[in-house]
């Protein structure tokens, strides 16, 4: 396993660690109700997943 002979300086460190950048969701519409969903996602306001009816929604 590789060992480092020489401590890593914090600059070199950190640049390194500036490429980590948190992306924000994507968040789509939903098709029955037009509301903000999740991608992959049911949608929490009227329960629609692909146009059909999954779970109970917020409004019923």
């Amino acid at each position: 396993m590789g060992v480092p002979k020489k401590r890593m300086s914090r600059q070199k460190r950190d640049s390194r660690r500036a490429n980590w950048k948190v992306t924000a969701p994507n968040v789509n519409t939903c098709t029955n109700c037009t509301g903000p969903v999740l991608a992959h996602r049911a949608c929490p306001a009227c329960g629609h997943y692909k146009g059909k009816e999954v779970m109970k929604g917020a409004e019923e």
